[in-house]
């Protein structure tokens, strides 16, 4: 008798498709459901990389997309232009703009990022234009709808939810916690 084997979870970066910094021998892995448009994702941002600075090839990141399309207009397409400079090496460089820029996301300011980082222009309005990255974009809002993902930033460490409702310590001290021994796990 053969068994199947086990499912993975929707939450192990696969790096064909998912955006990660760190490497994949790091004791913990967090990945974050994001939206380029929300103002807490964007007030996350700079705590994340600190933290990822702090605890070094420690910890492995994860970015995926959940735009919040109800409230923020701009932030499915922005999502879809970070994939678009994702594909030419750049999306880490981009997302970092358009946090920046949160208030200006439209078509032309999304070029205009892109032009700044010295992108394959037509490449990426091409991409842009015919929706290439949409799909991608769609099953990361997928898998997250499967998680019950209700708000960004929300975040997962070693695939347990991590309430940072309360303000980026407990994500801190969770991969602390995790780092510290597998009996604090």
């Amino acid at each position: 008798m053969t068994t199947s084997p086990q499912p993975r979870s929707v939450l192990v970066p696969d790096p064909a498709v998912d955006h990660i910094a760190g490497p994949a021998s790091a004791a913990v892995t967090v990945v974050e459901f994001g939206d380029f448009e929300c103002p807490s994702c964007r007030q996350a941002h700079p705590a994340v990389q600190f933290m990822l600075q702090h605890f070094g090839e420690r910890v492995r990141f994860v970015f995926r997309h959940f735009p919040l399309r109800e409230v923020h207009a701009h932030a499915e397409l922005a999502a879809e232009a970070a994939e678009a400079a994702g594909a030419q090496g750049r999306f880490w460089p981009y997302a970092d703009l358009l946090f920046n820029h949160q208030n200006q996301l439209d078509a032309r300011h999304l070029s205009g990022y892109a032009a700044q980082l010295g992108l394959d222009m037509p490449r990426f309005e091409n991409e842009l234009k015919d929706g290439v990255y949409r799909q991608r974009v769609q099953e990361q809002i997928e898998i997250g709808n499967r998680l019950h993902v209700r708000a960004t930033p929300t975040f997962y460490v070693n695939e347990h939810f991590t309430d940072v409702s309360f303000g980026l310590q407990q994500l801190r001290d969770t991969i602390q916690r995790l780092l510290d021994g597998p009996q604090a796990g």
